[in-house]
């Protein structure tokens, strides 16, 4: 089942294109990886392909009914007083939660609960989230993502902000999500090469666009001049 297709697309603001010429597909069990230089387009084409900014020019095909993805952004600061709980924060990616409701349904905190558990942060629903450590709220946060998501989870620089221990753990969490869980990810990600290690496909977001398998990608990035800068050992990318 094809959840997403892209053709010919073109993404930006103001009508000025950061990333053109993008021609791919997410279907059902996928793991995409999207990389790229920095200011190339990674984090627009997310805020395109969630709707939250309109395509310069292309298409985006989505399933009838649209497309149901729970999206992790990328670490932001949070403040110390921030008030509430790890489970209120996961409560508002359900996607039938109103604000203006008194009460919170059975069914919508079983939901939160369930992604509590899956993302190992059940004994935290009760703590403050501004207290939690940077690896915790990023698994929190993919909890509050897991609520909305029906198809896909987009992920933008999940790992961006945490140390090598959590790092692991986040990649391992997103691996089962993906192959057991059966659900489809896309991650922008800058960590060369562990970033793509579990991914099916790889899209490269810049003058050369690629789209092809992750094994695939190791012969395109050998083609590119910009490898020295990115400090790619291109045997672990095999």
């Amino acid at each position: 089942m094809t959840l997403l297709c892209c053709r010919n697309l073109a993404v930006g603001h103001n009508g000025t294109a950061a990333a053109r010429d993008l021609d791919f597909s997410v279907n059902h069990g996928d793991y995409l990886a999207i990389v790229g230089e920095n200011g190339a387009g990674k984090s627009t084409l997310v805020s395109t392909l969630l709707g939250l900014i309109p395509a310069i020019a292309g298409q985006i095909e989505l399933p009838e009914g649209g497309l149901k993805a729970g999206y992790l952004p990328q670490a932001t600061p949070v403040r110390r007083d921030f008030p509430a709980t790890a489970l209120e924060v996961t409560l508002s990616g359900c996607q039938d939660t109103s604000l203006t409701k008194p009460f919170v349904r059975r069914a919508e905190r079983e939901r939160a609960l369930g992604a509590l558990r899956r993302t190992g942060t059940e004994q935290l629903a009760r703590q403050s989230f501004s207290r939690l450590s940077g690896g915790q709220r990023q698994r929190v946060l993919l909890a509050r993502a897991l609520c909305a998501a029906r198809d896909l989870l987009i992920l933008d620089e999940p790992v961006s902000s945490l140390d090598p221990q959590a790092t692991r753990d986040m990649y391992d969490l997103v691996r089962s999500l993906n192959r057991e869980d059966g659900m489809s990810v896309i991650t922008v990600t800058h960590d060369l090469p562990a970033g793509i290690a579990d991914a099916t496909h790889v899209l490269h977001v810049g003058a050369t666009p690629f789209y092809g398998t992750a094994a695939e990608y190791r012969s395109f990035v050998e083609a590119l001049p910009m490898v020295g800068a990115w400090e790619v050992n291109l045997h672990e990318l095999a």
